[in-house]
């Protein structure tokens, strides 16, 4: 599976018009989402809307979202084709200004412990991502954004490990 080869969010439709739709604006946008990936953006949606790529993330920073502004307008400067939420994550702007700029390390929430990103969940002897959405958000198919919330730590949704400490991104749309 390749880096947002799927929709994902409240919102995202599995029809095959929309999905044709997804490919063409995800091409169109492909540095944009590579960008975000590896500046470690918190998707929340992804998916086409209005017939428009609808985007909602967190960035970790506001230079990140910045930059993230810059390669969507290079991509498009006429912004007709595209909807983007893109915030900047409190923790990581207060980090930044109590570290002097410098970015501190981010260490493990404590299981239930709810921030502007998310929640903090600690993965259990028989959990999917789909449990754990279901669990979340009350739809099993929103495990997606689970995923891209933890893609610093997963590489493939179906491998999760008993343990592991996942940003479960709140449910904007409850």
């Amino acid at each position: 599976m390749g880096i947002f080869d799927k929709m994902f969010g409240r919102g995202a439709s599995e029809d095959e018009k929309s999905q044709k739709r997804f490919e063409e604006l995800r091409s169109k946008y492909q540095s944009v989402l590579n960008l975000a990936d590896q500046q470690h953006v918190q998707f929340q949606n992804l998916h086409v809307e209005n017939d428009k790529l609808f985007i909602r993330a967190i960035a970790p920073s506001q230079d990140v979202a910045n930059k993230l502004w810059d390669q969507i307008k290079l991509a498009n400067p006429n912004l007709d084709d595209i909807t983007a939420d893109i915030t900047v994550s409190p923790s990581a702007a207060q980090s930044a200004v109590t570290t002097g700029g410098q970015t501190a390390p981010q260490g493990g929430v404590s299981r239930g412990v709810e921030t502007q990103q998310g929640q903090s969940y600690t993965v259990k002897s028989g959990d999917t991502l789909s449990k754990i959405s279901r669990q979340f958000y009350g739809d099993a198919n929103e495990y997606m954004r689970i995923f891209y919330a933890n893609r610093d730590k997963l590489k493939d949704p179906d491998r999760i490990q008993v343990g592991q400490q996942l940003v479960i991104p709140p449910d904007t749309d409850a």
